[in-house]
């Protein structure tokens, strides 16, 4: 989350100015939106930096999934038995296993109780409720359907859910059985090639070159231990703090599209979460351009979110959401010509659920595949693996059988 400070004007026309949390510049000003404030500048406020070590990315314990759907199916429950609000966010304060959660909703209560709306005061915990979220309960609040906006929360995030861990459990395997081949190789290369070393070393016969090779890579790899391990931690600590940066995402986002094989399940998820989204809100009645702010920040992809950026200025200068979307270059034919069938006959969100699906159908049938997919790849990666080894252990077995002969 980044520090914003704004000016802007109330809807009587009163001069207000502050600061506040949001992903990004358009999440601030959906905010200020949902407070009746127009905004007439948005400014990102540095961070300012505690130590010389200062790490832009964190391991503070994030919301999970299960604790919004828990959280989101009581506040349905609450709400449909028709207790107040103020009591009803008291209570599940008060019950919350979620210490995060918890926090929030002490907080959430103290603001409500002060005359702040339910989606203000959601909108200031920004880490834990997004802007599609507090949008939804600024819809369903403002037109009395405030359990049918938990109910659809409660459908999109069991679906996110459901997508990340069908993924996590798809890339598994190859995981577990690359990281399997590493340490393998780790083991054999520092433990039991030098054994073989003093061996050849004590005949005096002249080794192969796969087995000179292994030999200085073992030696290396024994002497040098300790520089291996600070490369390969350095290299992956710079890395994390590089895409954790804006530019360094962006070009993570974009780049990881293009990794072979599970490139194109990233695309789709996406997608598939745009198309979804974007349905939800504006089937709620969140006008087009709102949605389209609303629905960008939540893809889980900048260089995605970029181009949903310019499909909503496109439609911000008059253009057509097809001819817009056609423009981006990000959607398949199909898609495009559902987005422009649902424009022109007014069941926009219709056809989106519809988009969502297509892509969801997708995004299965190539997470089933994808262990077939990979399992190929690391089976011929893992035989090159072994006929190195062999290559240059048992050459020089047959040289030293041929020097006991000689």
């Amino acid at each position: 989350m980044q520090t914003f400070s704004y000016r802007g004007r109330t809807a009587q026309g009163n001069e207000v100015s502050g600061t506040l949390e949001a992903s990004n510049s358009q999440a601030a000003a959906i905010q200020l939106q949902n407070q009746s404030i127009i905004p007439v500048s948005i400014q990102q406020v540095e961070a300012k930096k505690t130590s010389a070590l200062n790490l832009s990315f964190s391991f503070q314990k994030r919301v999970g999934h299960d604790d919004l759907i828990m959280l989101c199916r009581q506040m349905r429950a609450l709400t449909r038995a028709g207790i107040p609000i103020i009591q009803a966010i008291a209570g599940l304060a008060d019950i919350s296993k979620s210490p995060i959660i918890k926090e929030a909703l002490s907080d959430i209560n103290v603001r409500l109780a002060t005359g702040s709306t339910l989606a203000n005061a959601m909108s200031a915990h920004g880490k834990i409720f997004n802007s599609m979220f507090v949008s939804m309960i600024h819809v369903g609040e403002n037109t009395g359907r405030l359990e049918d906006a938990f109910a659809k929360l409660i459908s999109h995030i069991e679906m996110e859910r459901d997508t990340r861990n069908r993924m996590t459990q798809a890339m598994r395997y190859p995981m577990f059985v690359v990281g399997a081949m590493f340490v393998a190789m780790m083991i054999v290369n520092m433990f039991v090639i030098p054994q073989f070393a003093k061996v050849f070393s004590k005949v005096g016969a002249e080794l192969p070159v796969p087995t000179q090779i292994l030999v200085a890579v073992s030696e290396f790899s024994v002497e040098y231990w300790w520089l291996i391990f600070g490369v390969i931690g350095g290299s992956v600590f710079g890395f994390l703090r590089y895409i954790n940066s804006p530019q360094g995402r962006l070009w993570w986002d974009q780049h990881k599209l293009r990794i072979p094989i599970i490139g194109t399940i990233f695309e789709k998820i996406a997608l598939s979460r745009f198309a979804r989204s974007f349905a939800m809100t504006f089937e709620s009645g969140v006008p087009v351009l709102q949605a389209l702010n609303i629905v960008g920040p939540t893809v889980g992809n900048e260089y995605i979110s970029s181009n949903i950026d310019s499909i909503r200025r496109g439609v911000e200068r008059g253009d057509s959401l097809a001819r817009t979307s056609a423009a981006a270059g990000i959607f398949s034919d199909l898609v495009l010509q559902m987005i422009s069938i649902g424009e022109e006959t007014g069941s926009l969100d219709k056809l989106l659920h519809d988009v969502a699906d297509f892509y969801d159908e997708e995004v299965d049938y190539e997470l089933k595949g994808l262990a077939d997919a990979i399992e190929p790849i690391v089976l011929v990666f893992l035989g090159i693996l072994v006929l190195v080894l062999a290559l240059g252990v048992f050459l020089p077995m047959w040289e030293l059988g041929s020097a006991m002969k000689r």
